[in-house]
């Protein structure tokens, strides 16, 4: 985050991290120009460690940063900014030869403090510095390979230099001041529009305005588009956490995906339309929802749906077979492993279909067409209302190129079902049975084998009980080794035409003694277990949307636990929202 104004830029700096926390947070650090000295505080641990030192920073120029550590330590040494002579820096992304740079420099005689591989930038700066903060950081950034969203400011100099490749800036003119940031939500209410830098970027940013330039320092326009963070979206209007409202707000999650998927249905027909393979792609919650576009893309006829994780599909030979088509799935747009893949099969001739949360992201500059995810701003780490609205996006795109034979499904009914599921579930009795259990593993087969693998990542995101999502039919081929009864094994069964074969698995870990609980859409599953298993009755529906419903149900569940064992479950230990790093 960075302000140039006349206002404090401690205040407004640290108010802009708070609300940049989901993205990380190890550690937390501002730097501000205060009678041309920087200023600088840092500390490991919650940015509200800054709150009352940052009101006493005062400065009208300032930046800051918090932290998701890659290379060293979450401490307080660790932290940003970083500092070399009179220059500080903060720096989001993974430079990928600092260890040869930072070799150069110590033969140089330079004195390295930290384990991080951002303090390179500082360093090279400041020996680039040759009265010219922009010619320096441009002179810097040609030697890292890598990606980098930077801030650079220098004693006695009121600006910010910024540079930016391949991981997130955005510029926002305010009303006699400008700000920088990594993503929308950190200037909410400040500006009413943003300005999206492009890889290879480079931005000067003072509180009269801002300018951009490519590589060679030629100036270029990037146009104004408006920022869709609100001020009210960040405020928790009396949840508990973010977690269960954002659970809440999935309703109208999906109802307004379905929505502006109407604006956007004709230029997917026509992007799928001959298409002979189709990809999904993903990482984390957006791949499990990339599993199910994949069985939904199968019940059409002479179309091939693959899915693969982001991170393995970057690295695999690419071979398009006839018109491939490449669906990308990431909430923020900017999951380094994802966009690298996306882009990697555009340059080899695919065609890519973003669909994303942010219309500003990374991801949709690389896509030839966007399918919006209308989730809006998502603070709790752990996906929720998104990983729902990207289930209607991409049940809307398999259902608008068929005509009703092969998926007939009502999605206009998802929202309600989403309603009616939270509203009437006691999932209590669940949440007690899995904070006691040495391990949950979550099963099932077809679509319900794809929410499993949710049902899991979500539980182990906010609990940190371990344990596993697996196919039914997976279960006596070694996961039955596992089953005792101090663990718990969910089933999830919503596919009629798949439920005896799921049925036989509970029965087989029911035999070996495991614990067992059933979510069902199905009365003669209910019906069979109800006295022998902990038994969770969903709103019966069509099979297509019965994702919905049971995700919505071990989101809950997944809450519930967490608030049982005392974790936090908006701010995950390790984790952070948005991945933009390998």
């Amino acid at each position: 985050m960075g302000y140039a104004g006349s206002g404090n830029a401690g205040k407004t700096v640290y108010e802009g991290l708070l609300k940049l926390e989901y993205r990380g947070y190890d550690s937390a650090g501002i730097a501000v120009l205060s009678g041309g000295k920087t200023e600088l505080i840092k500390s490991a641990g919650r940015v509200e460690k800054l709150g009352v030192p940052a009101q006493k920073l005062g400065g009208t120029v300032g930046i800051g940063h918090t932290r998701w550590a890659t290379h060293g330590k979450p401490n307080d040494v660790n932290a940003h900014p970083h500092r070399a002579g009179s220059v500080t820096v903060v720096h989001n992304g993974e430079i990928e030869n600092y260890a040869e740079l930072k070799a150069a420099l110590i033969a140089k005689g330079e004195k390295f403090l930290s384990e991080t591989d951002s303090e390179v930038i500082p360093r090279l700066i400041n020996n680039f510095y040759e009265g010219d903060l922009l010619a320096a950081v441009v002179k810097c950034a040609r030697m890292l390979k890598g990606s980098y969203a930077l801030l650079a400011i220098r004693d006695g100099k009121e600006e910010i230099v910024a540079a930016k490749f391949r991981s997130p800036v955005i510029l926002g003119p305010g009303d006699g001041c400008n700000y920088i940031a990594s993503d929308e939500p950190a200037l909410a209410g400040k500006c009413r529009s943003v300005c999206v830098l492009e890889d290879g970027d480079f931005a000067k940013i003072t509180k009269d305005g801002f300018e951009v330039y490519d590589e060679n320092l030629n100036p270029v326009r990037r146009g104004l588009t408006a920022n869709e963070a609100r001020e009210q979206s960040l405020v928790l209007c009396g949840y508990p956490h973010y977690m269960i409202k954002e659970l809440w707000e999935a309703p109208a999650a999906v109802k307004n995906t379905l929505t502006a998927f109407g604006e956007v249905s004709g230029k997917v027909r026509a992007a799928l339309d001959g298409a002979k393979k189709i990809i999904f792609t993903g990482c984390g919650t957006a791949y499990h929802a990339a599993m199910l576009g994949k069985r939904y893309f199968a019940e059409i006829p002479q179309i091939s749906a693959e899915a693969e994780y982001a991170g393995e599909l970057r690295y695999s030979p690419v071979y398009p077979c006839g018109k491939t088509v490449l669906i990308a799935v990431t909430q923020s747009g900017e999951t380094a492993d994802t966009v690298e893949a996306a882009r990697l099969y555009r340059d080899a001739g695919a065609t890519v279909i973003a669909v994303t949360n942010c219309p500003h992201s990374a991801i949709s500059r690389i896509a030839h067409v966007v399918v919006p995810v209308c989730a809006g701003p998502e603070i709790c780490v752990a996906a929720t209302k998104s990983y729902s609205a990207q289930i209607a996006a991409l049940l809307s795109m398999a259902a608008s190129l068929v005509d009703g034979a092969h998926i007939p499904v009502d999605a206009g009914f998802a929202p309600e079902l989403i309603s009616e599921t939270l509203e009437n579930m006691d999932i209590y009795a669940l949440a007690e049975m899995c904070a006691r259990s040495r391990g949950v593993y979550f099963m099932g087969r077809g679509i319900d084998y794809a929410v499993a693998l949710e049902g899991s990542l979500k539980l182990k995101e906010v609990s940190y009980i371990p344990g596993g999502g697996y196919p039914s039919g997976e279960l006596k081929h070694g996961t039955l080794a596992l089953i005792d009864g101090s663990t718990l094994s969910v089933f999830i069964i919503t596919d009629e035409a798949l439920a005896a074969k799921s049925m036989d698995a509970v029965e087989q870990t029911l035999s070996r003694g495991g614990m067992v609980a059933v979510i069902t859409t199905l009365p003669q599953v209910q019906a069979q277990f109800s006295r022998r298993a902990e038994v969770i009755k969903l709103p019966e529906c069509q099979k297509y949307i019965a994702p919905l419903s049971a995700a919505a149900a071990l989101q809950l569940l997944a809450y519930r636990v967490a608030v049982i064992l005392g974790k936090d479950p908006d701010k995950p230990r390790n984790l952070a929202k948005s991945v933009t790093v390998e």
